[in-house]
């Protein structure tokens, strides 16, 4: 692929440039109160960055029904590699860019970064692991994927698409968009079907997900799966198709987000003092190696 095309398809110039813009939309709520007037956040007529635009502009135009059914039988069979936990953090750092001006902290210090805030909070060690891991299907990149693949804000595809969703004006490029099977409330699922009956646009957060559902209990499952559906935790555009169960787990998706969010800062984390507690804890939780 030349440099040309690696532009088209990956139009922001780092993946942080996705979790900035969400800063920007869902800013901390002690940053409003210090004068910053919320109509001032979710200004999608003028952002800060056209390429976030044109990010959603190709994820909104291919991340449809088949799209998604076409990445998760291709990449849920984990047969593309496999290697030891601490190697996959190794692999993940690949994705440093060194031409972002804002940070020069690598993906393993921004995970370990939002662990921590989980666990100086008391939370328990699961969730610190959450914290840990939440970000790894994003070396979905370094097999080839495009960035519209891999991060973003997700939504459900097989359904008609809420107006909720960050640029929704972009769906009319989706070929579901003009599919009667697609394109009602409900399509191709039942009212209130519950969320493991329906598939979310294909990225990391669905990827991640399927790697650790064996390792780790349902309340980090829902902080892994569902982090990046804002349409449904911050907008609840989705209300019709969860179920009981999805709505009493969502407060763990609610708990996380914020750590997520908000945890970034300048001073990275030592490692050298950390080393012995996350090895532990890696090892309490998961298999000597991961496959990919």
């Amino acid at each position: 692929m030349n440099a040309t095309e690696k532009t088209i398809l990956n139009p922001l110039d780092s993946l942080e440039e996705w979790e900035e813009n969400l800063l920007e939309r869902y800013p901390d709520p002690e940053d409003i109160a210090q004068g910053k007037a919320t109509e001032a956040y979710r200004n999608y007529e003028a952002p800060v960055r056209d390429t976030v635009k044109e990010f959603y502009r190709l994820n909104h135009r291919y991340q449809c029904y088949d799209f998604v059914l076409e990445k998760e039988k291709d990449f849920l069979r984990f047969d593309k590699k496999e290697m030891p936990v601490w190697e996959a953090f190794q692999f993940l750092n690949q994705l440093v860019d060194d031409s972002d001006p804002d940070t020069d902290l690598d993906q393993m210090q921004h995970l370990l970064q939002t662990s921590e805030a989980i666990r100086a909070d008391g939370h328990p060690d699961w969730m610190v692991m959450v914290g840990l891991m939440h970000d790894m299907g994003k070396v979905l990149c370094l097999f080839g994927e495009p960035q519209w693949a891999v991060v973003g804000d997700t939504f459900p595809v097989g359904c008609a698409f809420s107006d909720k969703i960050v640029y929704p004006e972009f769906f009319k490029d989706n070929p579901d968009i003009n599919d009667p099977r697609f394109n009602t409330k409900y399509g191709v699922y039942e009212p209130n079907c519950g969320l493991r009956n329906v598939h979310l646009s294909w990225g990391h957060d669905e990827y991640v997900y399927h790697m650790m559902k064996d390792y780790l209990p349902e309340p980090a499952l829902y902080m892994l799966r569902y982090h990046s559906f804002y349409p449904q935790h911050r907008e609840n555009a989705y209300d019709h198709l969860l179920d009981a169960h999805d709505h009493e787990m969502f407060k763990y998706v609610q708990l996380f987000n914020p750590y997520d969010l908000y945890s970034k800062n300048s001073t990275p984390p030592n490692w050298t003092e950390l080393r012995p507690y996350y090895e532990d804890l890696v090892a309490k939780y998961l298999p000597a190696t991961l496959k990919f």
